[in-house]
Protein backbone atom coordinates (compact mmCIF):
# COMPACT_ATOMS: atom_id res chain seq x y z
CA UNK A 1 0.00 0.00 0.00
CA UNK A 2 1.37 3.42 -0.92
CA UNK A 3 2.44 5.63 1.97
CA UNK A 4 2.20 9.41 1.74
CA UNK A 5 5.33 10.99 3.10
CA UNK A 6 5.24 14.40 4.83
CA UNK A 7 6.58 15.98 1.64
CA UNK A 8 3.90 14.28 -0.46
CA UNK A 9 1.22 15.32 2.03
CA UNK A 10 2.39 18.91 1.93
CA UNK A 11 2.32 18.91 -1.87
CA UNK A 12 -1.17 17.38 -1.84
CA UNK A 13 -2.46 20.01 0.59
CA UNK A 14 -0.91 22.74 -1.52
CA UNK A 15 -2.69 21.47 -4.64
CA UNK A 16 -5.97 21.39 -2.71
CA UNK A 17 -5.56 24.94 -1.50
CA UNK A 18 -4.53 26.32 -4.88
CA UNK A 19 -7.96 26.08 -6.60
CA UNK A 20 -9.57 27.79 -3.62
CA UNK A 21 -7.18 30.73 -3.83
CA UNK A 22 -7.65 30.82 -7.60
CA UNK A 23 -11.41 31.14 -7.14
CA UNK A 24 -11.16 33.94 -4.57
CA UNK A 25 -8.60 36.04 -6.42
CA UNK A 26 -10.83 37.10 -9.38
CA UNK A 27 -13.62 38.08 -6.96
CA UNK A 28 -11.19 40.17 -4.92
CA UNK A 29 -9.90 41.86 -8.07
CA UNK A 30 -13.49 42.58 -9.14
CA UNK A 31 -14.21 44.28 -5.81
CA UNK A 32 -11.01 46.31 -6.03
CA UNK A 33 -11.80 47.37 -9.61
CA UNK A 34 -15.33 48.49 -8.68
CA UNK A 35 -14.10 50.39 -5.63
CA UNK A 36 -11.41 52.09 -7.69
CA UNK A 37 -13.92 53.06 -10.35
CA UNK A 38 -16.28 54.61 -7.80
CA UNK A 39 -13.36 56.47 -6.20
CA UNK A 40 -12.26 57.91 -9.55
CA UNK A 41 -15.85 58.85 -10.33
CA UNK A 42 -16.16 60.65 -6.97
CA UNK A 43 -12.92 62.58 -7.46
CA UNK A 44 -13.84 63.66 -11.00
CA UNK A 45 -17.31 64.79 -9.85
CA UNK A 46 -15.98 66.60 -6.77
CA UNK A 47 -13.37 68.52 -8.77
CA UNK A 48 -15.91 69.47 -11.43
CA UNK A 49 -13.79 68.05 -14.25
CA UNK A 50 -16.96 66.92 -16.05
CA UNK A 51 -19.86 69.34 -16.14
CA UNK A 52 -23.13 68.19 -14.50
CA UNK A 53 -21.60 64.89 -13.39
CA UNK A 54 -23.32 63.83 -10.13
CA UNK A 55 -21.32 62.37 -7.25
CA UNK A 56 -21.79 58.76 -6.12
CA UNK A 57 -23.49 60.04 -2.96
CA UNK A 58 -26.03 62.04 -4.99
CA UNK A 59 -26.78 59.05 -7.18
CA UNK A 60 -27.18 56.81 -4.12
CA UNK A 61 -29.55 59.34 -2.56
CA UNK A 62 -31.62 59.53 -5.74
CA UNK A 63 -31.70 55.73 -5.92
CA UNK A 64 -33.08 55.64 -2.39
CA UNK A 65 -35.80 58.11 -3.36
CA UNK A 66 -36.74 56.13 -6.47
CA UNK A 67 -36.83 52.91 -4.47
CA UNK A 68 -38.99 54.39 -1.73
CA UNK A 69 -41.60 55.83 -4.11
CA UNK A 70 -41.67 52.66 -6.23
CA UNK A 71 -40.49 54.31 -9.45
CA UNK A 72 -37.34 52.23 -9.80
CA UNK A 73 -39.18 48.97 -9.14
CA UNK A 74 -41.91 49.65 -11.71
CA UNK A 75 -39.42 50.79 -14.37
CA UNK A 76 -37.14 47.83 -13.72
CA UNK A 77 -39.97 45.31 -13.92
CA UNK A 78 -41.27 46.85 -17.16
CA UNK A 79 -37.87 46.71 -18.87
CA UNK A 80 -37.07 43.28 -17.46
CA UNK A 81 -40.39 41.88 -18.69
CA UNK A 82 -39.77 43.16 -22.21
CA UNK A 83 -36.22 41.83 -22.29
CA UNK A 84 -37.10 38.40 -20.93
CA UNK A 85 -40.03 37.89 -23.33
CA UNK A 86 -38.18 39.08 -26.44
CA UNK A 87 -34.96 37.35 -25.48
CA UNK A 88 -36.62 34.03 -24.64
CA UNK A 89 -38.57 34.04 -27.90
CA UNK A 90 -35.46 34.93 -29.89
CA UNK A 91 -33.38 32.13 -28.38
CA UNK A 92 -36.21 29.61 -28.67
CA UNK A 93 -36.50 30.26 -32.42
CA UNK A 94 -32.79 30.81 -33.13
CA UNK A 95 -31.50 27.49 -31.78
CA UNK A 96 -33.70 25.20 -33.95
CA UNK A 97 -33.15 27.40 -37.01
CA UNK A 98 -29.39 27.34 -36.45
CA UNK A 99 -29.41 23.57 -36.08
CA UNK A 100 -31.46 23.14 -39.25
CA UNK A 101 -29.13 25.43 -41.20
CA UNK A 102 -26.06 23.58 -40.01
CA UNK A 103 -27.41 20.05 -40.46
CA UNK A 104 -29.30 20.40 -43.76
CA UNK A 105 -27.53 22.19 -46.66
CA UNK A 106 -30.87 22.77 -48.42
CA UNK A 107 -32.30 24.63 -45.43
CA UNK A 108 -29.06 26.61 -45.16
CA UNK A 109 -29.29 27.68 -48.81
CA UNK A 110 -32.90 28.81 -48.34
CA UNK A 111 -32.53 30.70 -45.05
CA UNK A 112 -28.97 32.01 -44.98
CA UNK A 113 -29.53 34.88 -47.46
CA UNK A 114 -32.25 36.31 -45.21
CA UNK A 115 -30.12 35.86 -42.10
CA UNK A 116 -27.15 37.62 -43.68
CA UNK A 117 -29.37 40.40 -45.01
CA UNK A 118 -31.08 41.22 -41.73
CA UNK A 119 -27.87 40.71 -39.76
CA UNK A 120 -26.40 43.81 -41.40
CA UNK A 121 -29.38 45.94 -40.34
CA UNK A 122 -29.15 47.14 -36.72
CA UNK A 123 -32.31 46.27 -34.76
CA UNK A 124 -32.46 49.90 -33.62
CA UNK A 125 -32.93 50.97 -37.24
CA UNK A 126 -36.10 48.84 -37.40
CA UNK A 127 -37.78 50.54 -34.45
CA UNK A 128 -39.57 53.21 -36.56
CA UNK A 129 -40.77 50.51 -38.98
CA UNK A 130 -41.95 48.32 -36.10
CA UNK A 131 -43.88 51.22 -34.60
CA UNK A 132 -45.59 51.97 -37.92
CA UNK A 133 -46.49 48.33 -38.57
CA UNK A 134 -47.24 47.15 -35.03
CA UNK A 135 -48.31 50.29 -33.20
CA UNK A 136 -46.83 51.87 -30.08
CA UNK A 137 -47.72 49.19 -27.55
CA UNK A 138 -45.60 46.37 -26.20
CA UNK A 139 -45.51 44.33 -29.41
CA UNK A 140 -43.02 46.47 -31.38
CA UNK A 141 -40.66 46.72 -28.41
CA UNK A 142 -40.65 42.96 -27.91
CA UNK A 143 -40.32 42.43 -31.67
CA UNK A 144 -37.07 44.40 -31.98
CA UNK A 145 -35.67 42.68 -28.87
CA UNK A 146 -36.60 39.35 -30.41
CA UNK A 147 -34.74 40.26 -33.59
CA UNK A 148 -31.63 41.38 -31.69
CA UNK A 149 -31.37 38.17 -29.66
CA UNK A 150 -32.33 35.96 -32.61
CA UNK A 151 -29.58 37.27 -34.88
CA UNK A 152 -26.92 36.82 -32.21
CA UNK A 153 -27.96 33.30 -31.30
CA UNK A 154 -28.84 31.81 -34.69
CA UNK A 155 -25.37 32.40 -36.12
CA UNK A 156 -23.63 30.89 -33.11
CA UNK A 157 -25.90 27.83 -33.22
CA UNK A 158 -25.25 27.42 -36.92
CA UNK A 159 -21.50 27.81 -36.43
CA UNK A 160 -21.55 25.28 -33.60
CA UNK A 161 -23.11 22.63 -35.85
CA UNK A 162 -20.79 23.09 -38.80
CA UNK A 163 -17.71 23.16 -36.55
CA UNK A 164 -18.41 19.75 -35.02
CA UNK A 165 -15.39 17.49 -35.54
CA UNK A 166 -16.17 15.25 -38.50
CA UNK A 167 -14.09 12.50 -36.91
CA UNK A 168 -16.64 12.21 -34.11
CA UNK A 169 -19.51 11.97 -36.57
CA UNK A 170 -17.73 9.40 -38.73
CA UNK A 171 -16.80 7.35 -35.66
CA UNK A 172 -20.43 7.32 -34.56
CA UNK A 173 -21.53 6.17 -38.02
CA UNK A 174 -18.98 3.37 -37.99
CA UNK A 175 -20.40 2.21 -34.67
CA UNK A 176 -23.84 2.03 -36.24
CA UNK A 177 -25.42 5.18 -34.84
CA UNK A 178 -28.35 6.64 -36.74
CA UNK A 179 -28.52 10.26 -37.85
CA UNK A 180 -30.93 11.02 -35.00
CA UNK A 181 -28.56 9.51 -32.45
CA UNK A 182 -25.56 11.33 -33.92
CA UNK A 183 -27.44 14.61 -33.80
CA UNK A 184 -28.62 14.12 -30.22
CA UNK A 185 -25.46 12.57 -28.76
CA UNK A 186 -22.71 14.24 -30.78
CA UNK A 187 -23.84 17.43 -32.51
CA UNK A 188 -25.96 18.95 -29.74
CA UNK A 189 -23.37 18.53 -26.95
CA UNK A 190 -20.55 19.78 -29.19
CA UNK A 191 -22.61 22.83 -30.21
CA UNK A 192 -23.64 23.77 -26.67
CA UNK A 193 -20.64 26.08 -25.97
CA UNK A 194 -21.34 28.03 -29.18
CA UNK A 195 -25.03 28.35 -28.32
CA UNK A 196 -24.33 29.66 -24.83
CA UNK A 197 -21.85 32.21 -26.13
CA UNK A 198 -24.48 33.39 -28.61
CA UNK A 199 -27.02 33.61 -25.80
CA UNK A 200 -24.70 35.84 -23.78
CA UNK A 201 -24.12 38.12 -26.76
CA UNK A 202 -27.84 38.19 -27.47
CA UNK A 203 -28.56 39.17 -23.89
CA UNK A 204 -26.39 42.25 -24.19
CA UNK A 205 -28.00 43.13 -27.51
CA UNK A 206 -31.45 42.75 -25.93
CA UNK A 207 -30.70 45.22 -23.15
CA UNK A 208 -29.24 47.73 -25.60
CA UNK A 209 -32.32 47.40 -27.79
CA UNK A 210 -34.90 47.75 -25.03
CA UNK A 211 -33.45 51.08 -23.92
CA UNK A 212 -33.82 52.48 -27.43
CA UNK A 213 -37.25 50.89 -27.92
CA UNK A 214 -38.56 52.53 -24.74
CA UNK A 215 -37.71 55.95 -26.09
CA UNK A 216 -40.75 55.66 -28.37
CA UNK A 217 -44.27 55.25 -27.09
CA UNK A 218 -43.43 53.98 -23.60
CA UNK A 219 -44.92 55.09 -20.30
CA UNK A 220 -42.55 53.18 -18.02
CA UNK A 221 -39.20 51.50 -18.21
CA UNK A 222 -35.58 52.36 -17.56
CA UNK A 223 -35.05 53.73 -21.06
CA UNK A 224 -38.19 55.84 -20.77
CA UNK A 225 -37.02 57.14 -17.40
CA UNK A 226 -33.65 58.18 -18.83
CA UNK A 227 -35.29 59.96 -21.75
CA UNK A 228 -37.63 61.85 -19.44
CA UNK A 229 -34.79 62.74 -17.05
CA UNK A 230 -32.62 64.05 -19.89
CA UNK A 231 -35.33 66.61 -20.72
CA UNK A 232 -34.90 68.16 -17.28
CA UNK A 233 -31.16 67.47 -16.97
CA UNK A 234 -31.70 65.11 -14.05
CA UNK A 235 -28.32 63.44 -14.29
CA UNK A 236 -28.70 61.52 -11.04
CA UNK A 237 -31.84 59.80 -12.37
CA UNK A 238 -30.03 58.91 -15.59
CA UNK A 239 -27.16 57.39 -13.63
CA UNK A 240 -29.54 55.37 -11.44
CA UNK A 241 -31.19 53.91 -14.54
CA UNK A 242 -27.85 53.19 -16.20
CA UNK A 243 -26.48 51.45 -13.13
CA UNK A 244 -29.66 49.41 -12.76
CA UNK A 245 -29.41 48.22 -16.36
CA UNK A 246 -25.75 47.34 -15.86
CA UNK A 247 -26.42 45.39 -12.67
CA UNK A 248 -29.34 43.48 -14.18
CA UNK A 249 -27.32 42.65 -17.28
CA UNK A 250 -24.37 41.54 -15.17
CA UNK A 251 -26.50 39.27 -12.97
CA UNK A 252 -28.18 37.66 -15.97
CA UNK A 253 -24.84 37.20 -17.70
CA UNK A 254 -23.36 35.54 -14.59
CA UNK A 255 -26.32 33.16 -14.48
CA UNK A 256 -25.72 32.21 -18.11
CA UNK A 257 -22.02 31.77 -17.38
CA UNK A 258 -22.87 29.47 -14.47
CA UNK A 259 -25.14 27.43 -16.74
CA UNK A 260 -22.36 27.28 -19.32
CA UNK A 261 -19.90 25.89 -16.78
CA UNK A 262 -22.37 23.26 -15.63
CA UNK A 263 -23.39 22.18 -19.12
CA UNK A 264 -19.89 22.17 -20.59
CA UNK A 265 -17.88 20.81 -17.68
CA UNK A 266 -16.03 18.54 -20.11
CA UNK A 267 -14.53 21.51 -21.92
CA UNK A 268 -11.01 22.64 -21.03
CA UNK A 269 -10.73 26.17 -19.64
CA UNK A 270 -7.89 28.48 -18.86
Amino acid sequence: MAVITPVDKTATDERQRQPRRSRHRPLLLNVVAVAAGIAVWGVVAALGLVENLPTPAEVAQKAGTMISDGTLASDTLASLRRVLIGYALGVAVAVPVGFLMGWYPTVRALIEPYIQFFRTIPPLALIPLAVVLLGIGEVPKIAVIFLASFMSCVLSSFQGVIDVDRTLINAARVLGASDRTIFAKVVVPASTPFILVGMRIGLGASWATVVAAELIGAEEGLGYRMQKASTWFEMDTIFVSLITIGVLGLVMDRLLLLAERRLTGWQERR
